[in-house]
C-alpha cells in the first residue's frame, strides 16, 4: 500500500510540477479581448506581451525591457513566487524519487527512505503554497484592475480574463499540495 501511495504521489507531483513550469514560462496570464470588434486578442504574461490578430492569425510578441527594469509589482512578485515554487517542486521531486520504495537507493535503511518521502512532502507543500499565492495574487490583481475601470465608468470595449497560464499555475499548485498531503499525512 505504501509503495502504491508513493508512486501515485510521485506521478501527481511530476505532472503538477510540469504545470507549474509551463505556467511560469508561458505568456498568457491575463487576456485582454476586444468585445466590440473582435480584432485582436492580447495575452500578458510574466515575461512578455503577445497580440494575436483575429482576422489573419498573425501573432506578435513584445519582450519586457529587462528583468531588472521597473515592472508592476504583480509581475515581479508573481515571477519570484513562481520561480521559487518551481525550484522547490523540483527539489521535492528529486528527494521523493530517491525516497521511493521501488528505487534501490538506501534499500537497507527504510526509515531514512520514509523520512525522505516526508521531507519531499513538506518541501512540495511549501512550493505549492508559494505557487498558489503567486497565481492567486496575479488573478486578484487582474480582477481589481478590471473592477477599477468599471467603478470609474471607463469602458474601453475590452474585457479582462484570467489566461490559461494563470489557471495552469493554480492547477499545478493544487496538484502539488494534494501530492504533499498524500506524502505527509497518508503515508504515515
Amino acid at each position: 500500500m505504501s509503495a502504491a501511495l508513493q508512486v501515485t504521489a510521485f506521478g501527481l507531483a511530476l505532472l503538477s510540477t510540469l504545470f507549474l513550469l509551463l505556467a511560469t514560462c508561458t505568456d498568457c496570464w491575463m487576456v485582454n479581448a476586444d468585445d466590440s470588434l473582435e480584432v485582436s486578442h492580447k495575452c500578458r504574461g510574466l515575461w512578455r506581451e503577445c497580440v494575436t490578430n483575429m482576422q489573419d492569425g498573425v501573432r506578435t510578441c513584445d519582450q519586457y525591457d529587462s528583468i531588472l527594469a521597473d515592472h508592476p509589482v504583480k509581475i515581479v512578485v508573481t515571477r519570484t513566487l513562481m520561480i521559487t515554487a518551481d525550484l522547490l517542486a523540483g527539489l521535492a521531486l528529486a528527494t521523493l524519487l530517491l525516497g521511493l520504495d521501488c528505487i534501490t537507493f538506501l534499500k537497507e535503511d527504510p526509515c531514512v527512505k520514509l523520512k525522505m518521502c516526508y521531507g519531499a512532502g513538506v518541501i512540495l507543500c511549501a512550493g505549492s503554497i508559494l505557487g498558489l499565492t503567486g497565481s492567486v495574487w496575479y488573478a486578484v490583481d487582474v480582477y481589481v484592475e478590471r473592477a477599477m475601470l468599471v467603478s470609474h465608468n471607463i469602458f474601453l470595449g475590452v474585457h479582462y480574463d484570467f489566461g490559461w497560464s494563470c489557471w495552469l499555475g493554480m492547477a499545478g499548485s493544487t496538484g502539488c499540495f494534494v501530492a504533499s498531503v498524500l506524502l505527509t499525512c497518508c503515508l504515515y
